[in-house]
Order: structure tokens, then C-alpha cells, then sequence
């Protein structure tokens, strides 16, 4: 038992729990798989070039920041749009309310394919509808257009929801992991609250339709870059352990006496001793079949329907009900800034311009920023340290030490602003506070998405559309919110989310005690099993479960 994680004393080796293999003091029970036979990121034995990772993982980034901002892009001129389309702005945030709904419902189409057929695919198709959609918005001439180029805009944002959080699994080992996911949070965090804060002077000084004319601008390079540079990334591949057992047959049959093979191959702690890594017989593709608008390949053999069905049944997984409990409400009260702020801030007692109202988002900005360059080298620290400590065993739980400072930060946050507006204190303190109620979105990022992809990383795209039904509360929350603040003041308002946000945070400390066993009764289950596993295999690339450090 490893700092009051408890151990399942029914399983030996636990889905998620993973060995660092180049320590020396690992238990036996993990060190059953030369060394040879892994993917290592560092060191003689490393694979993978980390800078054609890296951009993948810039370009979709990007592409995801300016996701993020299309959203709330058009919050700081709310009372001017509305006006000029002769609408109230409840009925404007309900556009917004109404492109989350589409985003969360699209999720169950998008992800069974990018499963099934890849992650290019679904990459490309979705950065062109974001471009179509844009251009349709800059030249809408009513609400009916206007909504619908938002609706139809939801399909191509659904993709940034799920699969860069799935394509950092495919590519980054285990300790690179919360890193990547805290870079691509920052995208899309400062998307969100950057978009506000420079769309505040587009609007007041060419029209609230260039926001969707510069974002097409934007999105049409992106659309080359995907083309370009971001390959297919799963890759279907035996298990290490599938090659170390077809291995040792292999030299068996090569030596006249079986007493000699094990002399020769079996060291005294008991594993073979480190030999030359066999090679692979798959050639390197090249780049120009790399930019295929897909492999031709499929992924998994696992019907369609079952794939659709999987995110329903993974939901009430503890470790994937608990971060959609984290991740949707935190990012939905976060949402909910973005809604309320023009409606708060343009009138008494702080009556701000668009620009000013849209300058708000600076706080947030600067503190996701902050946010995440400590949280995500901080989070594979941590998971780092923790496992060397525990005799070079990972467990996904050490992620979860960062929730910490993720109540600390939310709890001032979300309880702040709605006392110091309720308060009508100088416009610094609800500004800070919701740049602290941002900051503790960065650092709860890397803890869900880590210690899911960690927990179930052959379903990681199933539990990431189970948590992205959060868009769900957040499509209910912003399409009544504004009446609500409206009826029952910003205090209430704010304290009710505060305390929601308490509630959910604090079953971070079951789940710290009880996961490990949690994660080993569910693979006790066969039937469940079988349903969730892959009719033959699920596509996979170069990391394995193994990874050293």
C-alpha cells in the first residue's frame, strides 16, 4: 500500500499500474519483459523522433486554440451584436448554448470513426467544416444564419474535444504525458480567454463579423499544415509481451537442448538477460504516403454499434465518472464567466466598453499561462518522484496530487467573484478571480486526462466522449444562466456553482484510496471486458504500458 492507495489483493498486475524498467529495485511480478522489447525515451535504446511529436502536437494545438476562442469569441460585444440582429442577449447566448449542445452530440459520430478509421481522417474533415463555418458566419445576414453557421461549426469543433487528448496518448510515453496535455490545455485555454481579449477591439473597430473573417483566415492554414504535417498516429502493434513469447519459441527450437536454452536466456533475478532488440520487418512509410487522406487501414475490428455503445457504458467507470465530474463543472462555470461577464460588466457600476469588457480576459490569460507552465512539468514530476519512491512502480493515482491546489484555486475563484461583484469591490478583485478560477482549470487538466489515458488507454477515446458529455451541463447551465443572474444575483449564483465545485472535488480522496482496487475489480469482470475490448485489437502507437524514465 502506497500512501493509502490500497492494493487489490485478487490481481496480480493491475490494468494502469506500470513499471519504470530501468530501475533496479522493481518487484519481480513487473520485470518480466526484457528491456530490449520496449519503447524507451531516452538513452541507447530510445525510439521515436521527439520533434516530429512535438509538431504534430504544435499544429493541433493551435488549431484547438483557435477552437477554443471561436466559442466566446463574440462575448465582449453580446449587448452590440444583439442589438444589430434585433435579438435579446439571453437569445444570443443561447446560440452559444446551442453550438455546445452540437458539439456534444457530434462527439458520438466523430469518435467511432476516428477509432475505427483514424485520427487524420477526422482531423482534416473537421478543420474544413471550421473553415466553411466561419466564412458562412462573416457574411450571415440574420440570427436564423447566424445560428446556423454556429450549430453547423459544433461538428468541426467536436474533434478538439476528444482526439488531441487521445493523439498525446498515442505518441508520449507515460512521464511525457501530463506535459503535452498541460501544452494543449494551454492552447486551449488561452484560445478561450485570449479570443475574448483581442475580439473585444476587432468588434469595436471593423464589426463583430470579422471575428469569424479572421478565424477563417486562421483556419485555412490550418488546413494546410494538417495536410501536411499531421500523419495518422495510431499504429497497430503486438504487445511486448505477444513478442517476447513468440521470441523465446523462436530460439527453442534453434538449440538441441531446452536445459541449455533457459541457462542461456534466463538470468539469475529470473528475466532473460538485455540481448539486441529484435528488428522490425515493417519498412518506414514514407512521407508522401503519409499525406493520404487515410491509411485504408482499420483499427479495430469492433462494430460500429459497440463503439457507440462503449462511452455509455465507460462513463460509470469511477476513474471517468469522477474526471467528468472535475472537468464539467470546472469548465462549465468557466464557460459561464465568458456568458455573464458583458452582462456584468457594461452596466453600473463598472460600465465597461466592449474593449474593456473584452481586457477582462487578460487575467485569466496571464494566469492560465502561469497555470500551466508549473502544472504540467510539475504533474509528471510528481508522478515521477512518487514511483521511485514506491520501488519504480507507477500507479495512475499519483496524479491526483495536484487536485490540491485545484480546490485551493477554484474555491477562491468561483466564491470570490460572486462576493466581491455582489460587493461591487474595484474592478480587480472579480478580474482576479476569475483569472484564479482559470488557473485552477490548468492544473485540473493534467490530473483528469492524465490519470484517465494512464488508467484505460486502450478506451481513452471512449472515456474522453463519456467526459466531453459535460458539453450536456454546459448547454443547460449558459442557456438559462443569464436569466437566472438576472433573478437571483450573482452571489447566489456563484456561491451555488462554489459549492458544487467543493462537493466534486473532494471525491478526489476515495478515489485516491480505493482506484487501484477499483481498476482491478473492473478487469475481474470478463463480461465487461469483453465488451470493451477490441474484437481483435485496438490500434496502438509506438508507446507502450511500460515506459522508462
Amino acid at each position: 500500500m502506497a500512501w493509502g492507495i490500497l492494493e487489490d489483493t485478487k490481481m496480480e498486475l493491475v490494468p494502469g499500474t506500470a513499471a519504470m524498467n530501468d530501475q533496479s529495485d522493481i518487484p519481480r511480478e513487473y520485470d518480466q519483459v526484457p528491456h530490449q522489447y520496449l519503447k524507451h525515451g531516452t538513452g541507447r535504446l530510445s525510439h521515436w523522433s521527439i520533434w516530429k511529436k512535438d509538431a504534430i502536437l504544435l499544429i493541433v494545438g493551435f488549431s484547438a486554440a483557435v477552437v477554443g476562442a471561436f466559442g466566446p469569441m463574440l462575448s465582449p460585444g453580446f449587448l452590440e451584436i444583439a442589438k444589430e440582429l434585433d435579438i435579446s442577449v439571453p437569445t444570443l447566448g443561447q446560440a452559444t448554448a446551442w453550438l455546445i449542445l452540437t458539439i456534444g452530440m457530434s462527439l458520438f459520430v466523430t469518435q467511432p470513426i476516428a477509432k475505427i478509421w483514424g485520427r487524420r481522417p477526422v482531423f482534416i474533415v473537421a478543420i474544413i467544416i471550421m473553415f466553411a463555418g466561419s466564412v458562412w458566419g462573416a457574411y450571415a445576414k440574420d440570427y436564423d444564419s447566424f445560428l446556423a453557421s454556429r450549430i453547423i461549426s459544433g461538428f468541426g469543433m467536436a474533434p478538439y474535444e476528444v482526439l488531441v487528448q487521445c493523439t498525446i496518448g498515442d505518441l508520449y510515453f507515460v512521464h511525457q504525458r501530463a506535459t503535452r496535455i498541460a501544452l494543449w490545455n494551454l492552447f486551449l485555454l488561452c484560445g478561450i480567454t485570449g479570443g475574448s481579449l483581442v475580439s473585444g477591439y476587432i468588434i469595436q473597430d471593423i464589426g463583430w463579423k470579422w471575428t469569424f473573417g479572421i478565424c477563417g483566415i486562421l483556419f485555412g492554414v490550418f488546413v494546410i499544415l494538417v495536410l501536411l504535417f499531421v500523419p495518422e498516429t495510431l499504429y497497430i502493434r503486438p504487445s511486448v509481451t505477444e513478442r517476447h513469447q513468440h521470441e523465446v519459441p523462436a530460439a527453442a527450437s534453434e538449440s538441441e537442448k531446452p536445459d541449455a536454452v533457459a541457462e542461456k536466456e534466463v538470468s539469475p533475478s529470473g528475466s532473460p538477460p538485455p540481448t539486441a532488440a529484435p528488428e522490425s520487418t515493417e519498412k518506414k512509410e514514407s512521407y508522401l504516403r503519409s499525406l493520404r487522406f487515410m491509411t485504408g487501414k482499420r483499427y479495430t475490428d469492433a462494430p460500429y454499434w459497440k463503439i457507440l455503445v462503449r462511452p455509455v457504458v465507460i462513463f460509470w467507470y469511477p476513474a471517468v465518472l469522477w474526471a467528468f465530474l472535475i472537468y464539467g463543472t470546472t469548465l462549465t462555470w468557466i464557460v459561464v464567466f465568458s456568458v455573464v461577464n458583458s452582462q456584468i460588466f457594461s452596466l453600473p457600476p463598472y460600465n465597461f466598453s466592449i474593449p474593456e469588457v473584452g481586457l477582462i480576459s487578460l487575467s485569466p490569460f496571464v494566469m492560465t499561462i502561469i497555470g500551466e507552465v508549473i502544472a504540467g512539468p510539475l504533474n509528471d514530476y510528481m508522478c515521477l518522484y512518487l514511483a521511485k519512491k514506491n520501488h519504480g512502480i507507477y500507479e495512475p493515482e499519483f496524479r491526483l496530487v495536484l487536485m490540491v491546489p485545484v480546490f485551493i484555486l477554484g474555491v477562491v475563484g468561483f466564491f470570490g467573484f460572486g462576493a466581491s461583484v455582489n460587493a461591487q469591490t474595484h474592478w480587480i478583485g472579480p478580474v482576479l478571480t476569475f483569472g484564479l478560477a482559470n488557473m485552477s482549470m490548468a492544473f485540473a487538466n493534467g490530473c483528469v486526462f492524465g490519470y484517465v489515458i494512464d488508467s484505460y488507454e486502450d478506451l481513452s477515446e471512449e472515456a474522453f466522449v463519456a467526459i466531453n458529455a459535460r458539453n450536456l451541463l454546459t448547454f443547460g447551465l449558459t442557456y438559462f444562466v443569464n436569466n437566472w443572474l438576472d433573478q437571483d444575483g450573482v452571489l447566489k449564483v456563484f456561491n451555488v456553482l462554489g459549492g458544487v465545485f467543493v462537493a466534486v472535488t473532494l471525491l478526489t480522496i476515495p478515489l485516491w484510496i480505493y482506484g487501484k482496487k477499483l481498476r482491478g475489480v473492473i478487469a475481474r469482470n470478463t463480461a465487461l471486458t469483453a465488451f470493451m475490448k477490441d474484437d481483435v485489437g485496438s490500434g496502438r502507437s509506438a508507446p507502450v504500458d511500460l515506459a522508462s524514465a
